[in-house]
């Protein structure tokens, strides 16, 4: 019996998933530039031609990575844009970040590397600047959140929140099993709302 379109579908989905899954496994062990098309497509247990058929290369799987992980952040500050009150936004903000980074550490690490790049690797450094770019933005709605707090110098906040939220993220991204998630969710909530004399 012929499959309908839906079933095609679900299974190009499939497909498609399974080899982000792979890149993404591939790119954490052995660097992006070691990474070839060739072992992506084995560690998918697909063809290289199948492959090819979903995506035009290896860029194309990177900038399908980073369009998901942009998308996960708009999603967590759009979610928060919609709560009524300063400090609920900003316990979701954090209650989102630490439980994605503890969910997958190595994802995070794998995208802490192309904002770190050197203008030199052309192939990374526009992935680099499209993340520094949404990072700005929600800068911006950071400070408006700090501004209804009433901190006596917003943008300085601001810069405070996301430096201590990456560090606290980057410690749980390396030590998962020895970091004490919810008190460390409080304690960033209690010092960046309760402590507003910057």
């Amino acid at each position: 019996m012929p499959r309908t379109p839906q079933e095609n579908e679900r299974i190009r989905q499939l497909a498609k998933e399974s080899i982000l899954k792979a890149a993404m496994e591939l790119f954490i062990k052995q660097g992006y530039h070691a990474t070839s098309i060739s072992d992506i497509a084995i560690q998918a247990g697909v063809s290289k031609g199948l492959l090819y058929n979903y995506f035009k290369g290896k860029e194309e799987l990177l900038a399908t990575m980073v369009d998901a992980r942009v998308g996960e952040i708009v999603e967590v500050m759009d979610q928060a844009k919609a709560i009524d009150t300063p400090v609920e936004q900003i316990k979701h903000i954090i209650e989102g970040a630490i439980d994605n980074v503890y969910d997958r550490p190595e994802e995070f690490r794998f995208y802490l590397h192309p904002q770190t790049q050197p203008e030199a690797d052309h192939e990374l450094i526009k992935y680099s600047r499209f993340l520094i770019e949404e990072n700005g933005r929600q800068f911006e709605f950071q400070c408006k959140i700090f501004e209804k707090l009433g901190a006596k110098e917003s943008r300085k906040r601001s810069l405070y929140f996301p430096s201590t939220l990456q560090g606290i993220m980057l410690m749980i991204s390396t030590y998962p099993q020895q970091f004490p998630i919810e008190e460390i969710k409080k304690q960033i909530v209690d010092e960046l709302c309760n402590s507003l004399s910057f």
